[in-house]
């Protein structure tokens, strides 16, 4: 009973200062500080507080227990040794040939693939690679049949840019 009078009266005060803040034109300002003022005779009404004073009456014994039995702290032991395993295995996960290195790896493997112009053969005016196999099956003539460059005069000075930002990039 007495826990209802005082969250009611922190409720008034805290109306009333609400009130006053929406006096002097502040109405946001008031709005927050009347729905903070609300919380305690909310939490009362609800039975909140008497669960709350159950729980801090709880932690309490819990921790007298603490001090006195080794059941708990044996509890924290097993506690413990669960969080160093967890924290092992996320060290061990990032040591592990990950996705970085799996990039990596394939950014290599591309820039070889470049460099030896395996990879480069559409962009450098060759026949694409799905269809570097096939001669005379496509439906129209062959690039050099068209008035294109082949592959090997495209070369040089027009994809000297081209290759610097490549450079510059690492790939």
């Amino acid at each position: 009973m007495l826990t209802t009078t005082v969250c009611a009266a922190l409720s008034a005060a805290g109306l009333a200062v609400a009130f006053l803040t929406a006096f002097r034109r502040r109405f946001a300002a008031a709005t927050r500080i009347a729905a903070i003022a609300l919380v305690p005779i909310g939490l009362a009404m609800a039975g909140l507080v008497g669960l709350g004073g159950k729980i801090v009456k709880a932690v309490g014994g819990w921790a007298a227990d603490l001090v006195l039995d080794p059941t708990v702290w044996a509890g924290f032991a097993v506690l413990a040794v669960a969080f160093v395993l967890y924290v092992i295995g996320r060290l061990a996960g990032r040591n592990s040939p990950g996705r970085k290195e799996r990039r990596a790896a394939a950014r290599a493997e591309r820039s070889q693939a470049a460099a030896s112009g395996t990879a480069g053969a559409p962009a450098l005016g060759g026949p694409p690679a799905s269809t570097a196999g096939r001669t005379g099956t496509g439906s129209g003539p062959e690039p050099a049949a068209r008035g294109k460059k082949p592959a090997s005069d495209a070369g040089g000075d027009d994809f000297s840019d081209i290759e610097a930002i490549l450079k510059k990039h690492g790939i």
